[in-house]
């Protein structure tokens, strides 16, 4: 294994020579298909060293490279096992499709020689804090994901949109960054160094095990968009071209899920039951409350940025149930738990890396992100079109595609919770999987909404009327993570054996006899409680197809009569007629988006014999935002306008200043002296 470990590290050293490769040749057209083709190429390799660390179960383990480098007396450690292994898998997946969906898209960007250089820093970020075996390594390819993809939100900064979204994104990670390096502080403190190694050994009390939890879940939660941290994604993700969009949303909140399960399932294992129950109940909240937020919203990538959040949600809900059902001394529970979320991990990679790219390939042919402004794009992009089709439905958890297996996976594990013995679980747990539900036909309802509006129905605006499919190199990509989607639900057993490999060398038990039951079915808690199978569902439903089509043929009519498609009694040909986001939208804003976003309905109706068009204006005010931010940076803008008045000061009040910061100092230390 450590071959592999050395390969990755090749593979990632490759993409950062790529970056002066482009900086060289910006003059060149070739360069930026040349650094995308060269980005698909590692992107697979790295991704097939994941597969043969998932497959080769007994062989992974302790093997690691240590390399002279970093601070003076701390090298550089890097490991291979198979939670790296897992998430390489799920990281590479996603930016060999970005990358290669690039290779055409870079053409469409607006400056392009700002995105390409940076694009191979953000890969090599991702890919780094997967390997680290140190704090030191991990907040250094943390570091480089976060101001790379900063960098790619910024590349358009001509709009104040734009700027506005990468210095939101820019405190968040900050935030998020610092609290990391409290949390791997809390680690070290009793230990030799700041070796993962060292850290596994640590023993904390309670004080620092709150406080840890605390950290990881501020640091790495603000990097996945988990509520009430989630205030950047809806920002960043529209300013970010296309294919940076899918794997900010599709792959980096992953790499901060990965940074939470490093921390609390393998560099420290202490955290008590009630911190599984706060992350179910929060990861619940997370669900309902990303779905709501995109149910709202008109911009196509705010939909899928919010949607981001829900999914985000569940994986923490899994993630949560494994924490509670491991401090409960329900090691298979914990490892079902851990397998599912795992495995939803993996399918929304795959979802949402398909859902922006298609997102993506319509703005790049309409330059259009209003779905308001969309329609009839069925005809003209029938690729885009079935792909996002695709898309939709699996991220609306509909059998036989991948979203299903692992929301069933999650609620099957819910219904077991309640027979732990603390009544936060008995009770808690209903409610989880109630939300749960509750955002899984939410899902359904937005995603109906968002593929309706855009390609079903007329044109809404001329913007659509020259729409076309868009290069091979896009089509291929959307193809590509279509098939994924399809593969992931068809075949769960495969996909849940491998993971189990991955929950076992973190909870320590093995999943693969007890979670199938029979090739293939999936039987996660037991055969009597239920089964699954996407093999057989697929399978019977293109049997049901093949003797529909035969029934048809045989006994049906061969006569056929045209006539006009029921237009709701409007003769005149007129898209302003259809139903709009908005109007799909209505009945559920009104249930919850009344109390939940404060949302009110203002109608303009002019009179009679006035000629003023009748107008409907909605206001959707997002209450995180106005209760938490808004007056967190007129603190900020406040504190701020104070401090800037000691630029001004006089030599003498500036010594002045010295003086009494010199003897607050004092002060201070002789009270310390005193106490002690």
């Amino acid at each position: 294994m450590k071959t592999l470990a050395a390969q990755a590290l090749i593979a990632i050293a490759l993409l950062l020579v790529l970056c002066p490769l482009a900086i060289l040749g910006h003059r060149l057209k070739a360069i930026h298909a040349l650094v995308y083709g060269a980005a698909t190429l590692i992107s697979i390799h790295l991704a097939g060293l994941g597969v043969m660390g998932l497959l080769d179960g007994d062989a992974i383990g302790s093997a690691g490279v240590t390399l002279p480098i970093g601070l003076p007396w701390l090298r550089a450690h890097f490991r291979f096992d198979a939670l790296s292994a897992l998430f390489l898998v799920v990281v590479n997946l996603g930016t060999t499709a970005a990358s290669l969906y690039g290779i055409g898209y870079g053409g469409h960007l607006a400056h392009p020689n700002r995105v390409t250089p940076i694009y191979p820093l953000f890969l090599a970020g991702l890919n780094l804090t997967l390997l680290a075996d140190d704090a030191f390594v991990f907040l250094i390819g943390w570091e480089f994901m976060s101001v790379s993809s900063w960098l790619l939100v910024l590349a358009d900064h001509e709009k104040p949109e734009n700027r506005e979204a990468a210095t939101t994104y820019l405190v968040m990670a900050v935030l998020g960054s610092f609290c990391l390096l409290g949390a791997f502080g809390v680690l070290a403190m009793n230990g030799e160094d700041y070796s993962f190694a060292a850290m596994r050994g640590a023993v904390l009390d309670t004080v620092e095990v709150t406080l840890l939890v605390g950290l990881v879940l501020i640091g790495a939660g603000s990097k996945a968009g988990v509520v009430p941290l989630h205030a950047w994604l809806p920002l960043a993700h529209p300013a970010a071209p296309s294919h940076v969009s899918a794997l900010m949303s599709g792959v980096m909140t992953k790499v901060a899920l990965y940074g939470l399960v490093r921390i609390l399932f393998d560099l420290n294992r202490q955290a008590d039951w009630e911190w599984g129950a706060l992350l179910m109940l929060l990861g619940a909240a997370t669900a309902v409350l990303g779905i709501l937020y995109a149910l709202m919203q008109t911009d196509i990538k705010r939909i899928l940025a919010y949607s981001t959040v829900e999914n985000v949600g569940v994986v923490l809900l899994g993630l949560g149930l494994a924490l509670a059902f491991r401090a409960s001394n329900e090691p298979a529970l914990a490892a079902l738990a851990l397998a599912a979320g795992f495995y939803h991990v993996l399918n929304h990679a795959a979802m949402k890396t398909l859902l922006f790219l298609g997102a993506g390939a319509v703005a790049a042919t309409t330059a259009e992100r209003n779905i308001e402004r969309l329609g009839g794009l069925i005809r003209l992009m029938p690729v885009t079109a079935v792909t996002f089709l695709i898309g939709s439905a699996a991220i609306s958890a509909l059998p036989p595609l991948n979203g299903f297996v692992s929301e069933w996976l999650i609620l099957q594990t819910l219904f077991k919770a309640p027979s732990l013995p603390m009544w936060t679980m008995k009770f808690g747990a209903p409610v989880a999987g109630a939300l749960l539900a509750l955002s899984a036909a939410l899902a359904a309802a937005c995603f109906v909404r968002a593929f309706g509006i855009v390609f079903l129905g007329r044109a809404r605006s001329p913007a659509t009327l020259d729409a076309r499919d868009p290069d091979p190199w896009m089509r291929a990509a959307l193809i590509l993570t279509a098939g994924l989607c399809l593969l992931l639900g068809i075949l769960p057993v495969t996909v849940t054996s491998m993971l189990s490999d991955v929950s076992q060398s973190l909870i320590g038990v093995d999943l693969s006899e007890s979670i199938i039951q029979g090739w293939p079915w999936l039987a996660p808690v037991s055969a009597a409680r239920g089964s699954y199978s996407g093999t057989v569902v697929v399978a019977s439903g293109l049997l049901m197809i093949l003797v529909t089509a035969i029934v048809i043929k045989g006994f049906g009519t061969r006569k056929i009569r045209r006539a006009p498609a029921w237009d709701c009694g409007h003769v005149e040909d007129n898209p302003a007629t259809q139903y709009t986001a908005s109007s799909l939208a209505q009945p559920l804003r009104r249930v919850f988006g009344t109390s939940l976003f404060a949302a009110r309905e203002q109608v303009e109706m002019p009179m009679p014999d006035e000629i003023a068009p009748a107008r409907l204006s909605v206001r959707v005010i997002d209450p995180v935002w106005q209760g938490l931010y808004a007056p967190a940076i007129r603190a900020v803008d406040w504190l701020a306008n104070r401090i800037n008045r000691l630029q001004s000061l006089t030599v003498r009040r500036h010594l002045l200043l010295m003086f009494l910061t010199l003897m607050v100092m004092l002060v201070l230390a002789a009270i310390r002296r005193m106490l002690t």
